[in-house]
């Protein structure tokens, strides 16, 4: 049985980008991956809203800070053969005032942190995936929302450079996957997963994890 941690934000939670709540389990991505893997295979997901990369949300709160919560994450559910990273998107909020480059510098030192966790089997290192956000959008209703545009418009302009950052940073350091060559994030909010998408990158992962990982 192998184990694989999927640590994300909101997006790995299962927001509703129309605001109702929480997408049913079998919706959400890691289940997807779970149900694409099946047998053999334990998909553990460890999502929640607001989390960040390396920093402390001043409005939201401290326990947003996905470096503070990572480590006991990682030994709360050891051994891990496969750590997936899937964050990024909230370090955009205008409050953390960093850059595209700086966002997968933050991510870089979380899959440091994994490397040296001795979470792995016999106390080795887990496999290390990233998936790279898709760039947010310009939500429908945004029109009506006068103090949002000007915020979300830097915000969509810094993601817009994830893809290229995320890859200059990271390659070679970890297993990396797009996921804006495959889904993109919904219109109705910008920000969040439609189900299409959810069920897209499950697949995709999935297929990365066979052909790349567990090739057996």
């Amino acid at each position: 049985m192998k184990t694989i941690l999927c640590y994300g934000d909101s997006n790995t939670w299962g927001h509703n980008p129309d605001g109702t709540g929480r997408y049913p389990k079998h919706i959400r991505w890691p289940s997807v991956l779970q149900n694409e893997l099946g047998q053999g295979f334990e998909v553990v997901p460890e999502g929640l809203n607001g989390r960040t990369t390396v920093w402390d949300d001043p409005v939201r709160g401290e326990h947003r800070n996905g470096k503070a919560y990572l480590l006991p994450c990682l030994h709360t559910h050891k051994p891990l053969d496969l750590v997936i990273l899937f964050l990024g998107s909230n370090d955009l909020k205008s409050r953390f005032s960093v850059t595209s480059n700086e966002i997968a510098q933050s991510v870089e030192m979380l899959v440091n942190i994994i490397k040296k966790s001795e979470t792995g089997p016999n106390l080795g290192s887990p496999e290390v995936m990233v998936i790279i956000p898709p760039p947010i959008l310009i939500p429908e209703n945004a029109p009506t929302i006068s103090y949002l545009a000007p915020e979300l418009e830097k915000a969509i302009e810094k993601s817009k450079h994830f893809s290229e950052q995320y890859t200059m940073v990271l390659s070679g350091q970890c297993h990396l996957l797009d996921s804006s060559k495959y889904i993109s994030t919904s219109k109705i909010d910008g920000m969040h997963l439609d189900p299409e998408s959810h069920a897209v990158l499950g697949k995709e992962v999935a297929a990365y994890i066979k052909k790349h990982i567990f090739t057996e």
